[in-house]
Order: C-alpha cells, then structure tokens, then sequence
C-alpha cells in the first residue's frame, strides 16, 4: 500500500461535501455549466469588498527591506494588535496582541488550539450537526471526537452535553452560526454552557476549554447578532478566518485568540505558537496579515445571500419542506422528503442538482444547500427541488 492505513481508510471516507463538489465539476464538463445547480460547497461567490482592492493595491507596491521575510511564528505584532483591538469592542473582554495568533485559516487555528491542549485519548465533545473534517483535526493530535445529540430546532442540547463529559473531557467545540444548520447559539444558552463547563472543570479538577469555531460569525440575518463567547466562559478559545467575512477563502488567513482570563494564559499563549510553528504552518502568509491589520470590522454585502435564503425557504416551505430558517451562514439545512438522504440526494443529482446528504454531517436524513451562489443557480434549481417536494410530501 502507498499511503499509511490511517490515510487509506481516511481517504475512503472523505468528507461528502468535497465528493459532490468534484461530482458537480465533471457534471459541468458533460452538460455544460449552465445547466448543472451545484450547492455543494460553502465557495462564497461574492467578490471582497473594494476596501480589500484598494489596501491589496497599496501594499503590493511596498518595496521595504523583509517585507516578504519570516515574522514571529505568532504572526506581526500588529497583526495581532489589530485583532485584538477589534475583539475588544466586539466580545466586550479586553485583550492584548499578546492573546492572539495569525494563522493560515480556521482550519489551521483549530488544528493548532487541538494540538496545544490535547493529550493522547482527550475527548473533545461536539454537537450533531457538526462540520465533519473536526473529526480529523482532533484525532491529528491523538484526541476523540464525541458527538451529541442537538434539540430539534438544531440549539444546544445542554443535558446531553453534560451527560457527555468524563474525567477526559477537554474540550467543547461549538460552531455560531452553525454550519450546516444556521443556528445561531443566543447570549443565554452560551452562559448556560459556560456555567455548565465552570461546574465541570471544578469536579474533574482539569480545565475543559470551550472551543468556538466562528468563520461565520459576521454573516447573520435579520438583525441577528452572534452573542460574545468570550464573556460567556472564561476557558474560552476562538477559531476564526476571514474566509467567508471578506471572500478570502483561498487566501488562507485566520487567527486563534484566547480568553485573558484563562488560568495559565502565558503558557497557554506559548504553547499554541509553538504548535503554529511545528505543525509546519510556520505563521501565517505575510501579505494577507498586513491587509487584515487595516480591514478589522469590514465585510462583504449580505444582501445576495440574504436573498438566496428567502428565496428558497419560501419555495421550499411552500411545497411542505421541514427546514429551520438559518439565522446566518449561507447554508440550509432542510430536512429530506424521504429517510434515505443520500437517496434523495442522487435523485437530485440526476436532475443536475448537487446537494450534500446529511450523513456528511452525522446527521442522516437531512441534506445541505449552500446558496452562496449565483441567483441563477437557485432559479435553476428549485423546479428539481420542488418536483420532488410534490413527490414525496404533496
């Protein structure tokens, strides 16, 4: 065998949003573009606002000495000065540069807070529906993944969570706005938690951390706010990017910021910018650190996926769908007409409409819509999507 076992069997079960994406471009190929509806992927379509051009333009013509150089593994000084000013506004808890690390993305943030806590066989404890490939990144650093059960609006299930914990709990991973639901945690279910986990901590005599994965937090609707999680539970880390906030998914640009409160902060802060270093991310690309310094509170139009969202909880509540409305992201999560979601979702895909089942998610019976995407392609689809509603629901 070429690969490692642990990398064949990964690979055999690789995550389903990314099989459909691959699917929906040979489909393209076939059909032609235009006739294939392909809500697989959370790509956002927008283009990043004019803010990010006109900064990008400026800082590509600097030509000082170490510009595209090595920096702290942290990331620049005022990098992460930056950030932490603009959490300091938004989470009401006063942090420093010295809590925060560039990172190259959400996904590189989680890996290096997993990496950074985590002994071999830690639990870290998840709510269903949950983004899949966080299996992957706790079990890179030899912890487990443990899944529980949400309430049917897809809020926190606390009970279940608390039932969940052991002495090898150490941590609680939380996703707001919730990929895939759109579930937006309120101000009262997070310090419930956070009391929940205060009480925790004290009877295992060990710190259960919570882990809040937030590249979503500034895409809401309806006048939604995403509460602050930081004033929530003092053991509180963020992971974050500006993948979705700025359409910069490709340009790999995050961060990891901790709670000052947290016992042990400066170990803490040490810890997770050595795993930035040793997990080979080095820091994070220079260039886009310097752009995020001068764009902290700047954000693309909502106004499109607002529109996709109504667009199609209209159309699809109108023919008998069970979806809760998404509070924010730019995912819905309906429940499937029929049991089988994967089922379902290939009677789509014949169709030329690519969804995501909802096993890709551990939460069968369901499936994903991201409409991050072109209007077209929602008009494009819905008579599928509506056919099959009638079908199965009229």
């Amino acid at each position: 065998m070429p690969v490692a076992k642990k990398i064949a069997e990964a690979a055999c079960r690789s995550s389903w949003i990314r099989q459909m994406f691959e699917e929906g471009a040979c489909l393209a190929e076939i059909h032609g573009c235009d006739k294939v509806f392909d809500f697989s992927i959370g790509n956002p379509n927008l283009d990043p606002p004019e803010e990010f051009h006109m900064v990008l333009e400026d800082l590509v013509k600097d030509r000082a000495p170490g510009v595209h150089g090595y920096m702290s593994n942290q990331g620049y000084p005022e990098a992460c000065a930056a950030v932490a000013a603009y959490l300091t506004r938004d989470q009401g808890v006063p942090l420093s540069g010295e809590h925060v690390v560039m990172t190259c993305g959400a996904a590189a943030a989680a890996n290096v807070i997993f990496k950074a806590i985590l002994d071999p066989g830690d639990e870290v404890i998840v709510p269903r529906p949950y983004f899949v490939e966080y299996g992957a990144y706790v079990d890179n650093h030899g912890g487990v993944l443990k899944t529980v059960a949400s309430l049917a609006d897809f809020d926190l299930d606390l009970d279940a969570i608390g039932a969940a914990i052991t002495s090898k709990t150490r941590a609680v991973l939380v996703n707001s706005p919730n990929n895939p639901t759109g579930r937006v945690y309120s101000a009262e279910t997070l310090a419930a938690l956070g009391r929940l986990l205060e009480r925790k901590t004290k009877e295992n005599g060990r710190v259960i951390y919570l882990v809040s994965d937030e590249p979503y937090r500034r895409i809401v609707f309806d006048g939604n706010r995403v509460p602050p999680v930081l004033a929530a539970y003092e053991n509180t880390l963020i992971a974050t990017s500006y993948s979705k906030e700025l359409s910069l998914a490709g340009e790999r640009i995050g961060y990891v910021a901790a709670n000052p409160a947290i016992e042990g902060i400066d170990q803490l802060m040490a810890g997770l910018i050595l795993a930035n270093r040793v997990l080979g991310f080095i820091n994070a690309p220079a260039l886009m650190q310097r752009v995020v310094t001068r764009l902290q509170g700047v954000e693309v139009d909502l106004t499109l996926y607002q529109e996709n969202r109504d667009r199609l909880y209209e159309a699809l509540t109108e023919v008998g769908y069970d979806i809760q409305k998404p509070q924010g992201t730019f995912y819905m999560f309906p429940k499937s007409p029929i049991a089988d979601d994967l089922a379902f979702s290939s009677e789509l895909l014949e169709r030329l409409v690519l969804v995501t089942p909802g096993v890709g998610f551990g939460f069968p019976g369901y499936f994903r819509l991201a409409f991050c995407v072109e209007r077209r392609i929602v008009e494009g689809a819905l008579p599928a999507l509506q056919e099959l509603g009638r079908k199965y629901l009229g």
